[in-house]
């Protein structure tokens, strides 16, 4: 079929929060139960190896908006701006005339709330300042705000959380841009974000989500914790999420696993609601519509929970691009990343990929690969937050993925036959020519030393930042959503014919 380049559609991104492929039927998984993400799955393009760059919530994000790598753009961790100088997709978009929209969590960090965004709907559910800023000067030291094992031994079944509040607040916000774009005059594409925090943890949902599964339908981890016995990192994120603090049952960890399916079924209630919405409104048919994760979660696989790591349930994400009328069904081999994001959208939108020569990207346009195309593929990723205490890098080409982290020892495996990453190839042959290989691109591409200069550098200013924006009288960066209530629904300024006439959808037209 045709491709997108010219032919500027709307442009919906539904984001989960914390979604590992693994989880959803469109991958493989027999217990979740996702009907609409199904059918865009049914329906659209997938991408079977799809990653995230950075797995956690803001670099990865960061990388989302910028196509960029957390070493250019100097977004390392959680507490940490990217530069408002740095073209995000929705300053491509817009500069190509295209409304863009945020709806929901985007983890901005600093006084920029927007990067390109013309409107954002909702505040986020994250800190905007830099309190989360890690120490790797004190590597022993947990921090107050690193995870812990609360979210894993508490799980269970609620009445109400405050993620349940921050979504269904996204999810109708959402909703209703979509009927008010349908009722308005402004005749430009859009391009809206809708980002939920589900399935996130901590671990625990409402009915009827929970009721949704019965325990003995909960999968347990197939990979044992003893697997990671010999390695570094994962030791580190054990002291990091306060692992050996407090025994973990395998009834909390069928909880917590119960807990995360029962959110993701409660995400794709909202993607359909909003499908719903979209083709409510008569915008369905010209939407490409990507469905797309900030990274993954590793659901007590290894004995691990949460992400911070590039083994395949903290670093893989489920990735679909569903248009039907430009797009076949199709399945997409190709490693892709997060980074490819950007490119794409400007591709979509008629950006020709870049808006001026002065800006470059890390990525390249998946429109090859939803025509048809299929190769190699490429990712890399970088890790420079809470877990490491040195920057943390991967190359993921064809079925091979390859860790290094300085002081660690380095980690090799082909996907195509350990999926699971049980067989260290790098351990068990360090001589083989496919890890010198890798080795070899690792130390040309990368100057990791000066990376880690620059990650120490960043993190003793922001600490100084944030001591002293802490006395005194503060002023918050986070987004305050504001609302001008003299031009909501009717006031005496407008002519109420035509408001009432403008507002109701479909347009009623008077005969004669």
């Amino acid at each position: 079929m045709a491709g997108l380049v010219n032919s500027r559609p709307n442009i919906l991104i539904l984001m989960a929060d914390q979604l590992t492929a693994a989880a959803l039927p469109a991958y493989g998984n027999l217990v979740a139960r996702t009907p609409h993400l199904d059918r865009l799955a049914r329906e659209g393009v997938v991408f079977d190896a799809a990653y995230c760059n950075s797995p956690l919530c803001a670099p990865s994000r960061a990388v989302l908006m910028t196509g960029r790598l957390p070493s250019s753009t100097g977004a390392y961790d959680n507490a940490v701006e990217f530069p408002s100088q740095s073209p995000t997709f929705a300053h491509y978009l817009r500069a190509a005339g295209y409304r863009t929209i945020l709806a929901g969590k985007m983890h901005f960090c600093g006084p920029d709330q927007l990067h390109g965004f013309e409107e954002r709907l909702t505040t986020d559910i994250y800190p905007a300042d830099f309190g989360w800023t890690p120490d790797w000067t004190r590597p022993d030291e947990r921090l107050d705000w690193f995870h812990n094992m609360d979210s894993v031994t508490l799980a269970g079944r609620c009445v109400r959380t405050n993620q349940m509040d921050f979504d269904e607040e996204v999810g109708f916000a959402a909703r209703q841009k979509i009927y008010d774009i349908a009722r308005d005059s402004d005749d430009r594409p859009f391009c809206m974000v809708v980002s939920m925090t589900h399935p996130h943890d901590p671990f625990t949902m409402a009915d009827p989500y929970w009721s949704r599964y019965a325990d003995a339908e909960i999968d347990m981890p197939r990979v044992s914790p003893d697997v990671s016995a010999d390695d570094p990192h994962a030791a580190r994120l054990r002291h990091v999420c306060g692992q050996d603090l407090q025994p973990v049952t395998d009834e909390n960890i069928r909880a917590a696993r119960h807990a995360y399916y029962a959110a993701i079924a409660y995400f794709d209630d909202h993607v359909g609601a909003l499908l719903g919405a979209l083709g409510e409104a008569g915008l369905a048919d010209d939407t490409v519509v990507a469905v797309l994760a900030d990274h993954g979660e590793m659901l007590g696989e290894r004995g691990l929970w949460f992400k911070m790591s590039f083994h395949e349930g903290a670093a893989r994400i489920p990735l679909i691009v569903h248009a039907p009328r430009r797009f076949s069904a199709r399945r997409v081999a190709a490693p892709v990343s997060l980074v490819d994001i950007l490119p794409t959208l400007a591709a979509i939108g008629g950006c020709a990929g870049k808006p001026d020569d002065a800006t470059d990207h890390d990525g390249r346009s998946l429109l090859p690969y939803c025509e048809g195309q299929d190769d190699a593929g490429g990712v890399f990723g970088e890790y420079c937050a809470e877990g490491v205490a040195a920057p943390m890098v991967m190359i993921r080409r064809g079925v091979l993925k390859f860790i290094h982290c300085p002081g660690d020892p380095d980690q090799l495996y082909d996907l195509s036959i350990d999926p699971d990453e049980l067989s260290n190839i790098a351990a068990r042959t360090p001589e083989d020519a496919r890890v010198l290989a890798m080795q070899a691109e690792v130390a040309a591409r990368w100057d990791l030393g000066r990376l880690h200069a620059d990650v120490l550098a960043s993190q003793k200013r922001r600490r100084l930042v944030n001591r002293a924006l802490a006395q005194g009288r503060q002023t918050a960066w986070d987004f305050q959503p504001l609302r001008d209530a003299s031009q909501l629904y009717i006031r005496n300024h407008m002519k109420l014919d035509d408001l009432e006439a403008m507002a109701r959808f479909p347009r009623i037209i008077p005969a004669g």
